[in-house]
């Protein structure tokens, strides 16, 4: 009997992604059939693979000194302040989570936020400007 090869293959149904291990079976003269038409093939599927995580938000380079940096890379879950609001020092002004654990981001001084660079749902790495508090 010939021999059979295995493959591990990605699919997407329905927006979701498998990963598969499909067998390929020879015809009986040696070729392999490819055809989108019903065969003989087994499949196990495995858990859907996880969703590849957002794009670093765009940095407008080094940040002053008034700005509110990240302190650790994640994503934004929340931003507790607005354009224009006042805060003080240690204030809470957003959440980043990073490996399913959330982390409180305070200002780092009184002032007015006079500018929000991400939003809820951007990747964000340590060291890159959040807000400016003027």
């Amino acid at each position: 009997m010939p021999s059979t090869m295995q493959r591990r293959l990605q699919i997407t149904v329905e927006g979701k992604q498998y990963e598969v291990l499909v067998e390929e079976l020879p015809t009986g003269d040696g070729d392999r059939l490819y055809s989108t038409a019903p065969m003989r093939a087994a499949a196990v599927v495995s858990a859907p693979a996880p969703a590849a995580p957002p794009p670093p938000a765009a940095s407008a380079g080094p940040a002053a000194a008034t700005d509110r940096t990240a302190p650790l890379g994640g994503v934004i879950v929340s931003i507790a302040v607005k354009e224009g609001a006042k805060v003080n020092q240690g204030d809470l002004v957003a959440e980043i989570e990073a490996m399913k654990m959330k982390t409180g981001v305070h200002a780092h001084r009184g002032g007015t936020v006079s500018g929000i660079a991400v939003k809820v749902g951007d990747a964000v790495e340590a060291g890159q400007r959040l807000m400016t508090i003027s």
